[in-house]
């Protein structure tokens, strides 16, 4: 787990939320959305004041595209298919909410993958599990060590969590 590396203190509280966002909002808009309404699945006047709720939300885009989970093994080849040889963006967002206040942010991260072959697609998608992720694919798995090229921004925040972003805003947001 990412929190794990940051050596704070923390516990995991998993509330369901339908990520559900406005058709027409900007594809750099629905992170953030996606985060606040995570957060607004917390009961505010229940937070101590040292209490910080940490929402996430990631995506990945490609073109203006949102890439979301697939819903089958054939739906996550054709994901991995599309952003084979090409560039895309994973953009997280993130809010930090107390009892008296929230803030949010994202960061984007551009990732391109080389020409993935049909076999090593298909192996991925047998081997792995690629449908809990959105664009089919974790970049710390077997997928990410064979076929990302380059990463524009940062790594974790490929993985779901802009760790150093995280801190920092952290920092600023208890001080």
């Amino acid at each position: 787990m990412l929190m794990d590396g940051l050596d704070l203190s923390f516990e995991i509280k998993v509330k369901n939320v339908k990520e559900i966002y406005p058709e027409d909002m900007h594809y750099e808009e629905v992170p953030i959305f996606l985060s606040k309404l995570k957060a607004e699945s917390f009961d505010r006047s229940k937070l101590t004041k040292t209490d910080i709720v940490i929402t996430a939300d990631t995506i990945v885009v490609l073109g203006e595209k949102i890439i979301g989970k697939p819903k089958s093994k054939a739906e996550a080849k054709r994901i991995i298919k599309s952003l084979s040889g090409n560039k895309h963006k994973v953009i997280t967002g993130v809010t930090l909410t107390s009892a008296s206040k929230q803030k949010s942010f994202s960061s984007v991260s551009e990732v391109y993958f080389r020409e993935i072959n049909s076999q090593d697609i298909d192996y991925y998608v047998e081997e792995y599990m690629p449908l809990d992720k959105a664009g089919a694919y974790g970049i710390q798995e077997w997928i990410g060590y064979i076929g990302i090229e380059k990463i524009e921004g940062s790594f974790y925040n490929v993985m779901g969590l802009p760790t150093q972003l995280l801190y920092e805003e952290l920092l600023s947001f208890t001080s």
